[in-house]
């Protein structure tokens, strides 16, 4: 197991082990509100994944009571000075989630207490969102006078739950408890607070038996299906990717498989 690397961050503790970086939200006395630092900081982890494919996989938590509570309110001058201003602070924040989703590791959320508004957008820029029993989630912008439509939320949310149960939750800000998340799909599994880390590790692991390229090509692919223009763009996506992937991985992953052994794929 690799050991745990140093955060040279304020607002985040990363740390590092076999592949899989866990970055947990650490602003617990502020329920981890986005503030101006750890949106830089946050666009710079993510920026920083593109291609350091030492990394894997992604594993996004938040330490404290909560998940994340979204905008801090304490802390929104920079946005609300003038239009320009606050179109300059909208799209930094924005850009997080364009981030989130060019970096090629699959990004595993663990939500407990309160995932609003940015907290909200983080977790649905992810890949996979596991939630405590507990947690709540709603589009908090609503409450505070803007639109729901913010940092990607009406683009991921209807294609996680459908457009009436995302519309009840952008067009009133309305909670959504875990149980009711699990229903609608909007997590995959509602465990115990104390479950959740070994929940979202056993899900690194099964991905990380995965070969490396296949892993990225798989987000990839994903991506890309959500906006295609037809099923033969998807198929040729698919074709593109499985054959990249034959020659270096194919013989040993069916090898392992006879064998009954762990594949042992390169990355060189």
């Amino acid at each position: 197991m690799a050991n745990s690397a140093p955060s040279t961050y304020l607002t985040l503790a990363i740390e590092h082990k076999d592949g899989v970086d866990w970055v947990t939200l650490n602003r617990p006395q502020q329920f981890n509100a986005i503030d101006k630092i750890m949106t830089a900081e946050l666009l710079q982890y993510f920026g920083d994944l593109y291609f350091n494919h030492a990394v894997r996989v992604v594993v996004l938590r938040g330490a404290g009571k909560h998940f994340c509570v979204g905008l801090d309110l304490n802390d929104v001058d920079h946005i609300s000075a003038s239009v320009p201003t606050a179109l300059r602070g909208q799209r930094a924040i924005a850009e997080i989630i364009m981030r989130m989703r060019r970096c090629p590791q699959p990004i595993i959320t663990l939500m407990h207490g309160a995932a609003t508004g940015g907290g909200l957008a983080l977790a649905l820029a992810s890949d996979v969102r596991y939630a405590a029993q507990g947690a709540k989630m709603n589009v908090a912008m609503a409450k505070i006078g803007l639109t729901g439509c913010d940092i990607g939320i009406s683009y991921f949310l209807p294609r996680a739950v459908g457009a009436s149960n995302a519309a009840e939750m952008m067009m009133g800000g309305r909670f959504v408890d875990a149980d009711k998340a699990l229903r609608i799909g909007l997590v995959c599994d509602v465990v115990s607070h104390e479950q959740l880390d070994e929940t979202g590790k056993q899900l690194t692991d099964e991905m990380l038996a995965m070969s490396p390229m296949g892993l990225r090509l798989t987000k990839e692919g994903l991506n890309m299906s959500l906006d295609a223009g037809s099923l033969e763009a998807v198929i040729a996506m698919e074709d593109r990717g499985q054959v990249l992937c034959i020659g270096p991985y194919f013989d040993e992953g069916i090898g392992a498989f006879l064998e009954k052994r762990p594949a042992n794929y390169s990355d060189k």
